[in-house]
């Protein structure tokens, strides 16, 4: 499966399980770990693990494997990698205080966030 591909159905899972504040981040450019980050939200550290549980469930039933998941014994921040995909899942209060999308030097979160006629066009 392609990396687009992948960062698509790993949106879809989101959007399915109702993750909010959805970002995709196109580091291709900056890292050479993965193609695209994607960083949600969660409304309680068990909608964090129905999150994360539903990007792998699907992951799998495409062939693609996980390569791993790390947090899930906490629940606050959940990261999920599926090589050319790596997948933060967090609490809004996890979210606030690590603030990905600074970090990685990308606009605010409501300039990069998903929408649903974004993301059918694409």
């Amino acid at each position: 499966m392609k990396a687009l591909e992948l960062q698509k159905l790993t949106v879809e899972s989101l959007e399915d399980m109702k993750g909010r504040d959805i970002i995709v981040l196109d580091v291709a450019d900056r890292t050479t770990v993965t193609d695209y980050m994607i960083v949600a939200t969660g409304t309680s550290q068990r909608h964090v693990k129905s999150l994360a549980n539903e990007i792998v469930e699907k992951s799998k039933e495409a062939g693609v494997r996980p390569l791993g998941m790390e947090g899930e014994s906490d629940g606050n921040w959940i990261l999920v990698d599926l090589g050319d995909v790596l997948a933060h899942v967090m609490t809004e209060d996890s979210r606030e205080f690590y603030a990905l999308e600074k970090l990685w030097g990308v606009a605010e979160p409501e300039d990069q966030s998903v929408k649903q006629s974004d993301h059918a066009a694409v």
